[in-house]
Parts: structure tokens; sequence; C-alpha cells
């Protein structure tokens, strides 16, 4: 998989755990060395919020291996959707972040949609707002998962997305790229489709965004819904191919 995702010109990964399937136990030291051996940089990965929570020492010492700056979680921050519970949430992943730049790393959370639903105890106030507000900006990064965000836009209305990387940059130094297809019989809004077949204002977003700094933009597709239309066959490597050469276009 390295060696084709090399050819295709990827040049990083983002790591979303460190095993592989049937075939066997793998050490980081032994991805460490594939890595190498095919000229791509580890720049991140997500590992569950349990992990942070009883294990990140080993977390941190495995993300240093890797030689990736950057170590995260796609979990939401609480499944306690209350001022509340997320302020608690915050004040945890500060401590986790403190940790992560003792160890010359940055610590960082990735969102989906429901992170921007509002709180159950104050209907005016949204929980990523909680969240972003009362973490270090030192310490917690983010990385916005474009798509996701969008459909949290559709779902809670009220904010753009591209507002809060345009507005604090330095907080977010990675992005999911992954495009998303209007539907309107899917709740969320949106089809996930192959980069640059849909909706979503990827222009206006890199032109914004990369002047303010942001530096790592993530391809990642999701398996897409067999309502997206034009349909999306699982074609993962032609999809890699095909959005490589899409999110290049785009950067030129």
């Amino acid at each position: 998989m390295f060696e084709q995702l090399a050819d295709i010109g990827y040049t990083e990964i983002e790591f979303a755990g460190y095993t592989q399937g049937q075939v066997g136990a793998i050490t980081p030291e032994e991805i460490r060395r594939l890595l190498d051996d095919n000229g791509l940089r580890a720049v991140g990965s997500h590992v569950g919020i349990g992990a942070l929570r009883t294990d990140l020492a080993r977390q941190l010492e495995i993300a240093n291996i890797l030689g990736m700056p950057h170590v995260g979680t796609a979990n939401a921050p609480s499944n306690v959707a209350t001022v509340a519970g997320y302020r608690a949430a915050a004040d945890e992943f500060n401590a986790w972040g403190a940790q992560a730049n003792a160890a010359g790393l940055k610590l960082y959370q990735h969102n989906h949609a429901g992170e921007f639903a509002f709180a159950s105890d104050q209907p005016d106030v949204r929980l990523y707002d909680v969240f972003f507000d009362h973490t270090d900006p030192d310490a917690v990064f983010l990385e916005m998962d474009v798509y996701w965000a969008f459909v949290g836009q559709h779902l809670y209305p009220g904010f753009e997305p591209i507002d809060y990387v345009r507005g604090h940059a330095h907080r977010y130094p990675l992005l999911h790229l992954k495009d998303g297809a209007r539907n309107e019989a899917n709740p969320n809004g949106f089809d996930i489709i192959e980069f640059d077949a849909g909706d979503l204002p990827y222009r206006e977003f890199l032109r914004a965004t990369k002047a303010r700094g942001t530096r790592w933009g993530i391809w990642e597709q999701d398996n897409a819904p067999t309502t997206a239309v034009p349909p999306n066959p699982v074609d993962s490597l032609g999809n890699a191919r095909r959005s490589y050469t899409s999110i290049l276009g785009l950067r030129g």
C-alpha cells in the first residue's frame, strides 16, 4: 500500500491505528522502516480517546518512533452533551496537550458533525465553541474534517466552517479533505463522494486557509452511500489517484 501511494505521488500519511488486518502484527519500528523505504512521512494519527486517557505515554512514544509531529483522536471530546461535559473534556485535553508538548508533539482533536450540536442544557451554546474556547491554544489543536463540518452546518446551522480556520489558523495544523455531493434524501445533507466530484467549496476554502498558514491537507474518503450521484464504486486506489490529481490542481 505504501508503495502504491508513493507511486501516485503522496508523500505523507495519517494513521488510524497501527494494525494490518489478517496479515499479522507489526511494530511501530517496522512501520517506520516501511515509511522510510517508500519516502513517506507520518504527520498524525487517530487513536482512541481511551488510549489517550490510559496509555498516553506509550502513544506519544509511538508517535515519536514514527517521526510524526502530531497525535490525536477522532473521538468527540465528550459523550456528555452539556456545557459542563465539554468544559471537563477541555480540562482533560489541556492536560494531555501539555504532556504532548513536553514530548515535542502537538495533540489534536478531529471533528465529526456532532461536536457542532448545541448543548442539551444551554440550547444557544454550540458544544464545539465550548471546547474551542476552553482549551489552551498552545497545547490543544484541531483537525477540521471539512466534510463533517459542512454536515454540522447543515444539521446545526449558524456557523461557517471556513471562519474557524481563517480566524485561528494556528489552531488548525491539519485538515481532512473529503468531498460531499448534496443529497436531500440523506439526513446529513451530503453524500461522501470522490474529491472534486462534489459540492463543497474547496477552491474558496483552500485559498483562504493557505494564505493563513494551515499546512497539512490530508485526503480522506470514507465508503460512500449507494445513494451517491454519480455512484461511487469501491475503487480505493483509483479514488486516491484521481483525488491526488484534483487536489494538486487546486493547489496550483
